[in-house]
């Protein structure tokens, strides 16, 4: 069974990861498992609450490298015609 443990940006142990094939063998033999686990998936959020999820530098070399793509491809389109 690989593990994997799950830790916040400060480093602290939060979490751990379970594969599924793992989990599924798991419960089969301890029933009672399953009735502590309830899965229920992630609420969907708007666009508008993403917002300020990257951080400055991270958008601003994203800016950067779209920039240099475009530039790139405006070069490229100059030599074919």
């Amino acid at each position: 069974m690989k593990l994997q443990v799950i830790q916040d940006g400060y480093g602290n142990n939060t979490g751990v990861f379970v594969p599924i094939t793992d989990w599924e063998v798991i419960t089969q033999k301890h029933q009672d498992l399953k009735e502590l686990v309830t899965i229920e998936p992630a609420p969907k959020k708007k666009l508008s609450e993403l917002a300020g999820t990257l951080s400055k530098e991270t958008a601003e070399a994203m800016l950067n490298e779209i920039a240099e793509s475009r530039q790139e491809w405006d070069e490229r389109l100059k030599k074919q015609f």
